[in-house]
């Protein structure tokens, strides 16, 4: 892969200045933890907490979109008060899931739901190492490297040497939608968070973390169409958008989905370019810049009677893959690429109900785009 220089700002390279792409990266933290239209909370036993302002309730995926904030915004103040809360509040200590965190629970820590998210645990595991790697580990709850090797144990080793099912199926090293299915979620594909795993999981898991990377670098490129660079936001192990409807209609580019441009672009970022996957991004790009942007396609390009239900976090993530499409072979990616940086700058963030979700995109979309989305200090 061609290797990029870490923490090069893609809004620099567009022509924006460095006292204004610093001041756009602190409104982010602003809007989210503290301004009006804040999600953040803090509550009464100390601790805080982001809430899904779209449902009503706190969910594994928010919390450790925030602790990633938290840590790479240096504050390990609000980290602490977040990781608290996901411990006391959606820690699961017993039972089949034991281990793992309940992924939605209500905004006064009582239980809504009684299963996990894969993306929330990956996203808690990454969030401690990195924490370890900037403020190194305490005692407790707040040793989080220990807690973070302790989790990626449960997600690896749970259906063969622990009680329960594992997070990632054993024999391809793809991440499951839920541990009981056998299909996935392109978006929860985070190949660049496997590299630090692979570094810091426990010594016997590390193989394991290393093949990771490399097959959801392959599953991605067979999820994501290679004419429209979209993806299902479910999908089988072979890459085909899941069309049952156990869990109602998946099989489309909608909510989930808009975040595998993005992650591509990070990827990119930390470990370089993947030449196929920078295509399918350039691709994606290329279809938006010709498409009606607030409707809902299937994979293969096909209308949907449905509208974007998060324009702000599909703009986002599709901005923050140009991270992967500068580097695409075809001539208009580039300046495609571009583009969507220039539309995300000139975007505001979002305001009322919907703002979580679009919001949390936003964020790390700034953070890559400006070179301040880091894995190493």
């Amino acid at each position: 892969m061609e290797k990029n220089e870490t923490g090069r700002s893609l809004f620099a390279q567009c022509g924006y200045a460095q006292a204004d792409i610093d001041a756009r990266v602190a409104q982010v933290w602003h809007e989210i933890f503290e301004g009006p239209n804040k999600f953040y909370w803090e509550s009464e036993d100390g601790l805080g907490y982001v809430m899904d302002t779209g449902n009503d309730d706190v969910r594994t995926e928010g919390m450790s979109y925030a602790m990633m904030l938290a840590v790479q915004y240096d504050r390990q103040d609000v980290f602490d008060r977040l990781w608290g809360w996901v411990m006391k509040y959606m820690y699961m200590v017993e039972g089949h899931h034991a281990h793992y965190f309940s992924w939605s629970v209500k905004p006064d820590g009582s239980e809504r739901a009684d299963g996990p998210a894969p993306d929330g645990e990956e996203y808690f595991a990454m969030d401690l190492f990195l924490a370890h790697r900037r403020w190194g580990s305490r005692e407790g709850v707040y040793d989080y490297a220990a807690r973070a090797r302790e989790l990626l144990h449960y997600c690896v080793h749970k259906g063969w040497e622990e009680a329960g099912e594992p997070m990632w199926n054993a024999n391809n090293h793809l991440i499951k939608f839920i541990p009981e299915t056998e299909w996935s979620d392109p978006s929860y594909h985070l190949p660049h968070f496997y590299e630090v795993f692979a570094q810091c999981a426990d010594d016997a898991d590390r193989p394991f973390w290393n093949e990771a990377a490399v097959a959801s670098r392959a599953y991605l490129a067979l999820a994501c169409d290679e004419r429209t660079g979209m993806n299902g936001e479910y999908a089988l192990y072979d890459g085909t958008p899941y069309t049952e409807e156990r869990f109602g209609r998946h099989d489309w580019f909608f909510s989930d989905a808009y975040r595998t441009a993005g992650n591509i672009g990070l990827d990119a970022l930390w470990n370089g370019a993947e030449p196929v996957l920078c295509d399918r991004v350039a691709a994606l790009q290329r279809f938006f810049l010709n498409h009606d942007r607030t409707s809902v396609y299937e994979v293969d390009g096909t209308v949907v009677d449905e509208r974007v239900l998060h324009p702000i976090g599909f703009l986002a993530a599709t901005a923050q893959g140009s991270l992967a499409a500068m580097h695409a072979a075809s001539p208009d990616a580039a300046h495609n690429a571009r583009v969507w940086v220039h539309m995300l700058w000139n975007t505001p963030m979002r305001v009322g109900r919907r703002r979580y979700y679009d919001n949390f995109l936003y964020a790390f979309a700034m953070l890559a785009l400006s070179g301040n989305y880091r894995c190493e200090w």
